[in-house]
């Protein structure tokens, strides 16, 4: 399975899918091309984000965590808050207003995980930064 490649601004990742979730990977895989706006997290500590809103991804918990380390993108599918991807540069603890929630890890980034912390210092002082999320070819 191929990887994908993440861009934010001009800072560039590579991660691997997550083997231990195969039905989280699929529904991400019909959602890519993904090209939004990476913001911070309110609740969630080291944390940026994506919202997606009412999207209904049609997975429920698999390969779940409420603690990812930095680099391990999760994807909430969303039934108390919205749904969400969880892009981690730190500590981070999944939450939202409403407190802590659990989503699916996905995928780990394997290359530019050095980045992490300049990527999150642009998103929590500059605001949000363009982020691209493809399938290497």
């Amino acid at each position: 399975m191929a990887n994908l490649t993440i861009r934010v601004g001009d800072l560039h990742f590579t991660a691997r899918w997550e083997t231990d979730a195969p039905r989280t990977v699929e529904a991400v895989r019909r959602m890519l091309p993904i090209r939004s706006q990476l913001i911070h997290c309110r609740w969630s500590g080291e944390g940026t984000w994506i919202p997606f809103g009412d999207l209904d991804v049609g997975v429920g918990y698999e390969n779940h965590t409420s603690h990812p380390a930095p680099g391990e993108l999760l994807i909430y599918t969303g039934d108390l808050s919205e749904c969400e991807i969880l892009f981690p540069y730190g500590a981070c603890m999944f939450s939202s207003k409403l407190g802590q929630l659990a989503a699916n890890h996905f995928a780990t980034v394997v290359t530019g995980g050095e980045l992490l912390p300049e990527m999150g210092r642009r998103v929590l002082w500059e605001g949000a930064q363009e982020i691209e999320i493809a399938e290497e070819s």
